[in-house]
């Protein structure tokens, strides 16, 4: 122990605080799901195997040796929809995109993303909720999520207040699934969208809130729930559900996520 102690270098430092960041990204990542279990034990069975390599029990060593090889494989199948969260977050850094502008000066140039009109929005919102009509609506960024606006019905029509309240309207054949839009249009309505796996979500939210938590995992959109019984306002970002008071609250956190800062 001391031998181990006297080589300690500062890249030693500097190795062990990357793996433990690593580790806790990935737990932030996995708690509240089924696979927090699964890492847990591979974690637990990954010390072991370096204690008894230590200890110089061969056998044992060998033997977790393998599996923990192999589990490498494993991890990439278990951890699929984890991982391309991850990857997702890495490759959509929030702080570039919200100062762009800054970035621009220093010669970095960025793909101009026309600025939302989020008036009509917002204003379908609140009137939505004030009516206790459930809805669902999905801001696209990067991700153009075709592959589930095809499972709705293409609309391609301008945003506009009227529009959303009749398709969410509770006679209407398209009120039940998603709207997506992007790019200042409203690309489809009655859209299917993947639901979350979260198990410690409060307040038992209902299918919509977890469709909406779902496709924020996998991409970087936003969604907005509009809640049938209680009609109250959530957003959805980054994987996390964040109740909206009223519609000023609404406006600023839109603003602040889609619109680039000044």
């Amino acid at each position: 122990m001391t031998l181990i102690f006297i080589n300690l270098h500062l890249i030693d430092v500097l190795d062990i605080l990357l793996v433990a960041g690593l580790l806790y990204v990935l737990y932030y990542l996995l708690r509240g799901t089924v696979a927090i279990n699964i890492f847990l034990g591979i974690v637990s069975i990954f010390l072991i195997w370096r204690l008894v390599t230590l200890f110089g029990m061969e056998l044992l060593s060998e033997i977790l040796g393998a599996f923990v090889s192999v589990g490498f494989i494993a991890l990439i199948i278990i951890f699929q929809p984890e991982i391309r969260q991850f990857l997702l977050a890495l490759g959509t850094p929030r702080f570039i995109r919200k100062h762009r502008r800054r970035f621009s000066i220093l010669g970095f140039r960025f793909s101009e993303e026309e600025e939302f009109d989020l008036a009509p929005i917002v204003r379908a919102c609140v009137g939505l909720a004030e009516k206790n009509t459930g809805a669902l609506i999905v801001i696209t960024r990067q991700n153009s999520l075709f592959q589930y606006t095809s499972t709705g019905v293409e609309i391609d029509a301008g945003i506009s207040q009227p529009l959303i309240e009749n398709i969410f309207f509770k006679n209407s054949p398209l009120h039940d699934g998603a709207m997506i839009i992007q790019g200042n249009r409203i690309k489809a309505a009655g859209c299917i969208l993947p639901v979350t796996k979260k198990l410690d979500l409060p307040g038992r939210p209902g299918l919509r809130h977890r469709a909406a938590l779902g496709i924020t995992e996998q991409s970087d959109a936003i969604g907005i729930v509009i809640s049938e019984e209680r009609g109250s306002i959530s957003v959805t970002h980054d994987g996390n559900l964040n109740p909206m008071p009223n519609g000023e609250a609404l406006a600023a956190f839109l603003k602040a996520e889609l619109l680039p800062a000044e």
